[in-house]
């Protein structure tokens, strides 16, 4: 089990946990990230990570990031 922010890009992994408190969990669920779930890391530009789930791309910050764990 890795952080996001460490996962190789490309590469489609499950979601296997999500961290922090309660508001940021709910606020990653609602844009997508589910545990179970497949993502894949596309880039990172500026600190931010450029993710595909759910047929969508989505820029999340690096600290949003280290709480998802594939």
């Amino acid at each position: 089990m890795i952080p996001l922010c460490c996962a190789d890009p490309e590469k489609e992994y499950v979601i296997t946990k999500i961290g922090g408190k309660p508001e940021v969990k709910k606020h990653l669920e609602n844009l997508g990230f589910i545990v179970g779930d497949s993502v894949a890391v596309i880039t990172e530009q500026n600190g931010n990570i450029i993710v595909k789930v759910k047929d969508s791309r989505i820029a999340i910050s690096r600290e949003m990031a280290v709480k998802i764990y594939v």
